[in-house]
């Protein structure tokens, strides 16, 4: 990761909710999610956060590095019809070595929709990849 990232750093970052991204899609193998209604999912909600991050995290990086997600802490206290833009507004509050700690405020065309914390860890992809298929030959 490049020394050039600091606290301070602030970035926005915009989606349009598609009808894929509402409840119901989140497990559809599930009866009691199917039945939930169609809005903007708090667990497409916490990726669309995740992934504002990770783009004001993208000029920061090598080329083979990339920053995977360990902590989150967040609201999610207005629904978004889909059809909708979500907009995040993500502010760097800490790094120390390869961590990094976000803030981060939601919003939908009309309110806040979901505020909070994020904490993400910049990795080497070949290291990481090499880990997890050691840890999926483990009986």
């Amino acid at each position: 990761m490049k020394t050039t990232l600091v606290p301070g750093l602030e970035h926005t970052f915009s989606f349009k909710v598609s009808p894929e991204k509402t409840v119901p899609h989140v497990y559809p193998e599930s009866d009691l999610f199917r039945d939930m209604p169609h809005v903007f999912a708090t667990a497409f909600m916490v990726g669309f956060m995740e992934w504002a991050c990770m783009e004001a995290l993208r000029p920061y990086l090598d080329d083979d590095e990339c920053t995977l997600g360990t902590m989150i802490n967040v609201t999610h206290q207005a629904a978004t019809p889909p059809g909708m833009q979500v907009t995040a507004h993500v502010r760097c509050l800490e790094v120390e070595g390869k961590r990094t700690v976000w803030e981060i405020e939601a919003r939908d065309e009309v309110e806040v929709i979901g505020k909070g914390t994020h904490e993400r860890f910049t990795v080497n992809k070949d290291k990481f990849a090499a880990r997890v298929a050691t840890k999926g030959r483990t009986p």
